[in-house]
């Protein structure tokens, strides 16, 4: 069953070439992200703070004083509230918890550190609303979950408040891309190679800026002192090494990491959990995981 769940998934994906412009690729990732919309019984509402765009959501029986702050993917450059909001509202419904997702300015009309000071002021507008940091996970998937470990050493090197805890979905943590299984990898992953990456590290750092800087790249960054993580891979990412090398460096600065691999996943694959059971699975264990540390 698996096995045929995520073929449909890769022949989504695959129905249409990757499209060229960056207008037409955040449609694009809204497109195939939304196929299948939220369910009925979630409850959303807007958010507006610092001309930021955000979106709570709430599932029958979830508690509204436990937060899960949520970025999205798209490399910085494409990824919205549309094409994520049937993957963070079930990761809610999991946790659950309230969720805030967060629509972050995007490159390259907003290149670094826009995104990165988006997400200072996502965390500071949450904190506003009476919750405490004890209560709050923070998470995304591919850049988002960079960026979720960005934000986290920022807290930490600024001597704030951290998040009880954090989900890594499929994390881009390395934009100077030198993760082996960019090559091993590249023949079975549908989605993300190296030529693609380029341009989105392109696009989101400005020439001023190394690419190991760890405010683009976690990976290359201090960790220590970072509360506990779950990172969530597919074997079929060219990108799992960007996981594997991070869990590892975490490790190493005494981080609590739960590393999850699942074998045939794609990058990403909880988004399209309406139809593949190994999406429903990997939130239910990021969710057990945020309710396990937020009490």
């Amino acid at each position: 069953m698996a096995g045929a769940e995520i073929n449909d998934i890769r022949a989504l994906l695959g129905a249409k070439p990757r499209p060229v412009g960056w207008a037409e690729r955040r449609a694009r990732i809204e497109e195939v992200g939304a196929i299948w919309p939220v369910a009925p019984d979630i409850a959303l509402e807007l958010a507006r703070f610092d001309g930021i765009s955000g979106e709570w959501s709430l599932a029958p029986g979830s508690d509204p004083g436990r937060v899960l702050l949520f970025f999205h993917g798209g490399g910085y450059c494409s990824g919205s509230l549309v094409s994520h909001r049937r993957m963070v509202t079930e990761a809610g419904r999991a946790a659950r918890a309230r969720t805030l997702a967060v629509a972050f300015r995007l490159a390259p009309e907003h290149p670094f550190p826009a995104a990165y000071d988006d997400a200072l002021a996502a965390w500071r507008f949450l904190l506003s609303q009476g919750i405490a940091p004890g209560r709050v996970a923070v998470g995304g998937d591919s850049a988002g979950g960079g960026l979720t470990v960005a934000l986290m050493n920022r807290l930490r090197d600024g001597g704030e408040a951290l998040p009880a805890c954090a989900w890594l979905a499929s994390p881009w943590t390395d934009l100077a891309m030198s993760g082996d299984t960019l090559t091993t990898k590249d023949a079975v992953d549908p989605l993300i190679h190296k030529a693609y990456l380029e341009e989105l590290a392109s696009a989101y750092v400005p020439a001023g800026v190394d690419r190991k800087d760890p405010r683009v790249s976690p990976l290359y960054g201090a960790l220590r002192g970072l509360p506990p993580l779950i990172i969530q891979v597919g074997s079929d990412e060219t990108l799992l090494a960007d996981s594997t090398r991070f869990v590892a460096a975490a490790g190493a600065a005494d981080v609590a990491v739960t590393l999850e691999i699942w074998p045939h996943m794609i990058h990403a694959w909880p988004m399209w959990n309406a139809r593949l059971e190994d999406g429903r699975r990997a939130l239910a264990n990021a969710g057990a995981f945020i309710q396990a540390h937020t009490r």
